[in-house]
């Protein structure tokens, strides 16, 4: 049933992508929006232009609990807005429901919905996802994808119809307060992410948990057996249960595996052929899990084989995850900017078997570091430390290699410093890749802005 908001005070907290959506959204059904954010006036003018005409009132410059003093029956956090801020936590002791654009999103969209999150991997195989629906619904159905990359979909909720299939990518930021969730849910996985923001694995975890967790006994959970943050929440699952990982899966459970070169797809008791492992085009063999993934939950959504094959045909995968950039004097040179995590950047480094010359640095999550150190030491030739996280990174390189470093080290103030001091160092048949292992906000908007200026900066070099 359709939401009636004529009249209902909503105060969206956080005037980004997803608040500027949700706050269209609200506005074109008559609802009266107090759009809140930090920034200050001069630092908001595009988002001001983007909804220039409608009855908006801003507040701006902090969030002030005087914003509480009035009737207000909802309050709409973005992503990036902490739960722990003082004007949701004085909300919710006054009793003020919370929710944020994909919980009313679930609330509203008449049609069948595949979430898909994860600690790595959630982008490329929520893509790939898409591209596997766009192939498999059957004209005049369409197939979504949004949530967390690309689009907000909210905003699209008078264009979805009930035969048309929708792709969110969820975050835990914006899981933590969904109780409405898709009827096909996939966790890839769960390692350490985010603990700034969640503060510890038990939190971090549960927010993951809840994609599943609030499903019904009718709805289709998909899990990495192989994962064990994904693993364990097996015996949550209300419903049925489809799995993926590369050994084939234990007589009677369901799910998507390699074997002699060809990805398959076992009932629990025939299997079926899927596609050879030759058609995938993507580098490293998470992207084989990302892969698998992606299959399983096609096939829990109702996907032919069909359109399994044509999503995974020809995808060269998304931009700043392992893209490479170039070729440059014998060296190539690779983006995968999206990596924010440790675990991400070891992902990426086990893709290689050239030399590598790695930049490491960005903002620190709170993230451990020692497994990559390890790895590090094994496996790369020349580390490029930049950014606020350096002397940390440089501290748990030391504890693992001492003065006994089989790696050059050089640390950088900047991204940019750091490519110069690459392209210094690195010699014909090296590959040099930028996985950061945190986050772009010291330098950068965002990881893609990171991506981009890492690229514009490559394709510069005399």
């Amino acid at each position: 049933m359709m939401m009636d908001w004529t009249g209902r005070r909503i105060l969206v907290i956080g005037a980004a992508r997803q608040g500027l959506a949700l706050t269209r959204f609200l506005v074109h059904r008559r609802a009266q929006v107090i759009l809140n954010d930090n920034r200050p006036a001069e630092s908001m003018h595009a988002a001001q232009e983007a909804l220039d005409g409608l009855p908006v009132r801003w507040e701006l410059g902090g969030h002030h609990l005087s914003l509480l003093d009035e009737r207000v029956d909802l309050i709409c956090v973005s992503g990036g807005v902490p739960l722990t801020l003082p004007l949701i936590v004085e909300a919710r002791k006054k009793g003020i429901p919370i929710s944020n654009d994909s919980q009313i999103f679930m609330e509203t969209v008449p049609c069948k919905v595949i979430g898909i999150t994860g600690s790595a991997g959630k982008t490329t195989t929520t893509t790939l996802v898409g591209r596997m629906a766009e192939a498999g619904v059957q004209v005049p159905a369409r197939s979504w994808v949004g949530g967390n990359i690309g689009l907000p979909l909210v905003e699209y909720l008078d264009e979805i119809q009930p035969i048309d299939l929708v792709t969110l990518e969820l975050s835990s930021f914006q899981l933590e307060i969904m109780t409405r969730v898709p009827q096909v849910g996939a966790i890839l996985n769960i390692t350490p992410n985010h603990l700034d923001r969640h503060g510890t694995m038990e939190a971090y975890t549960a927010a993951k948990a809840r994609l599943i967790a609030c499903q019904s006994q009718d709805d289709v959970a998909i899990l990495n057996r192989e994962d064990p943050g994904s693993w364990k929440l097996a015996g949550s699952v209300p419903g049925r249960l489809i799995t993926f990982g590369v050994n084939q899966p234990p007589a009677g459970l369901p799910g998507t595996f390699l074997d002699q070169g060809l990805l398959k797809y076992s009932d629990g008791s025939d299997i079926m052929d899927i596609l050879p492992r030759e058609m995938i085009l993507l580098r490293g063999q998470h992207n084989l899990i990302n892969v698998l993934a992606a299959c399983a939950i096609g096939i829990g959504a109702g996907l032919p084989v069909n359109a399994l094959r044509s999503g995974v045909d020809q995808f060269h995968g998304v931009p700043h995850r392992l893209e490479r950039v170039r070729v440059w004097h014998g060296v190539e040179w690779y983006n995968d900017s999206i990596a924010t995590a440790p675990e991400r950047t070891m992902a990426a480094i086990r893709a290689f078997d050239t030399p590598l010359v790695l930049l490491l640095g960005g903002r620190d999550k709170n993230l451990p570091w020692q497994d990559l150190a390890a790895l590090v030491h094994l496996r790369v030739d020349h580390v490029i430390l930049f950014g606020e996280a350096a002397e940390k990174i440089q501290k748990a390189l030391d504890e693992v290699s001492g003065r006994d470093k089989p790696y050059t080290l050089h640390r950088c103030n900047t991204l940019f410093d750091a490519v110069q001091s690459a392209a210094a160092v690195a010699e014909p048949g090296d590959c040099v890749l930028l996985s950061p292992g945190g986050t772009s906000y010291d330098e950068f908007k965002d990881f893609e802005e990171r991506g981009e200026r890492y690229r514009s900066w490559v394709h510069q070099l005399a």
